[in-house]
């Protein structure tokens, strides 16, 4: 079925500036090996494998000096060297690159972090399918598993003050997928302010009063953050050849 002005396209967006200091890592953490290849390119394969995706936007620091591998680059993934001091002016700055080259407003853009390598094809299409008809969008997501404290601290020590209800909280993942002019309006706006307190896309969109869906996602769906995750995220793939 050809495509057509009337029928929204969707895009993935990889915020690929961060320099990931609490990985305790040389380099940024998403070029560093794993499973004998730079962490981030186990994330874009595994996007590029998502049938519903027309194009992969990888956004790069200005200055990125990183030798990316042509083999098992797909072609119809690009980088865009406009990356921000945060995550949020990295997303901000690569929906304005997109739209400045044409990419329709009214397409859906999927917001994934780099660090996130063991996202699957199959999570990825479970995503499209349940909010490409949504009014908001929404984001991958799991169910809070363990119990939740609050804490309190005891000079450095930090002590149980309560405990909070788990029931209706969620552990945010990615990716997160909304409207790229909806997106781009909301960081636009959460700009002003720096974007102070803005973690996540869904955290902008709720600023403009939206309610993004809430779509399970897996436990192994976790953003490769310190030194033990590596290791971790390791065996998994390895476990997947």
């Amino acid at each position: 079925m050809p495509i057509t002005p009337d029928i929204p396209r969707f895009h993935a967006l990889v915020p690929c500036a961060g320099t990931g200091s609490r990985a305790g890592t040389v380099q940024p953490k998403q070029y560093q090996l794993v499973a004998g290849q730079p962490m981030v390119m186990h994330t874009v394969q595994a996007l590029a494998q998502v049938p519903q995706l027309a194009s992969g936007w990888l956004v790069v620091s200005a200055g990125d000096e990183f030798a990316w591998p042509t083999s098992g680059w797909p072609e119809h993934f690009r980088r865009a060297p406009c990356g921000g001091a945060t995550r949020a002016e990295s997303v901000f700055n690569g929906l304005s690159a997109m739209l400045q080259a044409g990419v329709s407003a009214s397409d859906w853009v999927l917001v994934h972090d780099a660090a996130r390598c063991l996202i699957t094809p199959e999570a990825v299409s479970a995503l499209i399918a349940a909010c490409q008809d949504d009014t908001v969008g929404g984001l991958l997501a799991l169910p809070l598993p363990d119990t939740l404290k609050s804490h309190t601290l005891d000079g450095r020590t930090a002590r149980v003050a309560s405990t909070l209800p788990r029931e209706d909280k969620w552990l945010a993942q990615t990716p997160q997928m909304f409207r790229i002019g909806a997106l781009h309006t909301a960081l636009s706006e959460a700009a002003i302010q720096g974007f102070e307190g803005i973690t996540d896309e869904s955290s902008a969109m709720e600023r403009q009063g939206h309610s993004p869906r809430l779509v399970p996602g897996s436990a192994q769906n976790l953003k490769v953050t310190y030194p033990a995750d590596f290791a971790f995220a390791e065996a998994v793939l390895k476990g997947r050849t």
